[in-house]
């Protein structure tokens, strides 16, 4: 892969914040750091825009809750194409955790969440915007 450099004029107190950020998350250079933006906001625009995207759906429940066990498992067959891999994982005597991996179009990922989201017991849900890495570097 070749390197390109370039120059960025910026505010010094904004590059001092900045280097302070980066430093406390341990980033190892300021090209690094950059290079990290760079690519999550290409991830953005690819979930912006509809392309073909990846990432994971995390949802906590309590498995004891009447019926959300069968309404889940639902969602998820009813979706099979997008979802390519399911992970179950007992936190407790009650609660579970699941991931979901997805890939498809985005906003028919952004769907399924909605979808489970209305699931009556869910306790926590969210979604990792993630990207199948043909459009980045």
């Amino acid at each position: 892969m070749a390197l390109t450099r370039f120059s960025v004029s910026l505010d010094s107190d904004l590059v001092g914040r900045f280097d302070a950020r980066i430093k406390a998350d341990g980033c190892p250079t300021r090209s690094k750091a950059l290079g990290d933006l760079v690519r999550e906001s290409l991830v953005r625009r690819e979930w912006r825009e509809g392309d073909e995207v990846a990432g994971a759906i995390v949802m906590v429940y309590d498995h004891h809750k009447s019926d959300i066990l069968r309404r889940l498992t639902a969602v998820q067959h009813d979706c099979h194409e997008v979802i390519i891999s399911t992970q179950h994982i007992h936190l407790d005597h009650n609660n579970c955790l699941e991931i979901l991996a997805v890939r498809g179009e985005a906003a028919i990922i952004q769907g399924i969440v909605q979808r489970i989201k209305a699931v009556k017991g869910l306790k926590h849900i969210t979604l990792a915007a993630g990207t199948t890495g043909r459009e980045i570097a």
